[in-house]
């Protein structure tokens, strides 16, 4: 009896000291940052309404949202999106953030620009920003693109590659912002060979993929061999369209993508290039001046200048050496002035 009792102390001891190690490894692990200590969480609050395309659009809606996502695991903040089914839904979205009291309120696309200043200037303690508009309130940071600087270097690439002499345009609603992309698109590839004809749809939709596809359907079956597209979501279907076409055998179909690198989307084999802009960048650097404390209300336009838009990282993939050569020279001349890019 006093031997088994002897044991079960010792039993007990050990059991004690594993237990004693497992706690001091656990303490070590968060002390150390191997796993998260909770030291990255943050009490600021970030809201994010969409235009109608969504924010799975593959285009500037998931850019801004990747953004807030990549801080949500960055700085620890709290970050929630609310997808516009309808304009009718812009006002109830954003005061839905601005009422619940978020740090920061953002609206994504030109649309929201009329709605964001109401709900701005009833709301002079809140703090919002928006994409691709320009909202003349002292609470609002208003970030648009000179996406005519972006569209020329992709029309130069349209341009010197077309093998039929007919490239396309395919946009979403006729605004400034899209009139912006048409026409430095059409500018860019006057530039590189005046005798390439380019044919413009809009389809006055950023979220009607079917509607993408029948235009570029229209346009390739017109002789047309490379189409950039500004349109959203609409856009997936430019891209459907030309996919189905290229499996299908036959002559050779491009798409240019937009906002983002949409060959990460859709692949190299239809991708030709995409004119990026920087609205993950732009959405990233603003609402890390709410983090810090720093945020001001104000307009500011980014170009190629300011590294704001410009091609794709993936461009070599498809688009030749001389022709980016091209696309450098003419982008310098751009940047010192030799070139001004027309807007509309």
């Amino acid at each position: 009896m006093k031997k088994m009792f002897k044991l079960s102390l010792i039993m007990l001891l050990a059991f004690s000291v594993v237990l004693a190690g497992c706690g001091k490894k656990k303490e070590e692990t968060g002390a150390t940052g191997s796993e998260p200590a909770g030291d990255a969480k943050s009490s600021i609050k970030v809201g994010l309404v969409t235009d109608v395309g969504g924010v799975n659009d593959k285009s500037f809606n998931e850019s801004a949202w990747e953004a807030l996502d990549a801080l949500k695991k960055d700085k620890g903040i709290e970050a929630q999106y609310l997808q516009s089914k309808s304009k009718e839904d812009y006002v109830t979205n954003l005061n839905k953030y601005v009422k619940g009291k978020y740090d920061l309120t953002w609206g994504i696309g030109f649309d929201l620009g009329q709605d964001m200043k109401t709900v701005a200037d009833q709301n002079p303690d809140a703090h919002l920003a928006i994409i691709d508009a320009t909202v003349d309130s002292p609470n609002v940071r208003s970030i648009t693109f000179a996406e005519n600087e972006g569209a020329f270097l992709v029309g130069v690439v349209a341009g010197k590659m077309t093998k039929t002499g007919k490239v396309g345009f395919v946009g979403g609603s006729e605004i400034p912002v899209i009139k912006r992309f048409e026409a430095g698109f059409k500018a860019g590839v006057k530039a590189a060979n005046p005798n390439v004809e380019v044919k413009i749809n809009y389809t006055g939709a950023f979220d009607k993929p079917d509607q993408g596809k029948a235009a570029a359907a229209t346009m390739y079956n017109d002789g047309v061999d490379i189409i950039f597209h500004a349109s959203g979501a609409t856009g997936t279907g430019v891209f459907n369209e030309a996919i189905a076409r290229n499996k299908a055998g036959g002559s050779k179909v491009w798409v240019i993508g937009v906002d983002k690198d949409q060959s990460l989307e859709f692949g190299d084999d239809v991708t030709l290039t995409s004119m990026v802009k920087g609205v993950t960048t732009a959405v990233d650097k603003v609402t890390r001046e709410v983090i810090d404390g720093q945020f001001k209300g104000g307009s500011e336009v980014l170009g190629l200048k300011e590294n704001g838009v410009g091609l794709a990282d993936t461009s070599s993939k498809n688009v030749p050496a001389d022709v980016l050569k091209a696309v450098d020279e003419f982008k310098e001349k751009i940047i010192s002035g030799e070139i001004k890019v027309p807007e509309e």
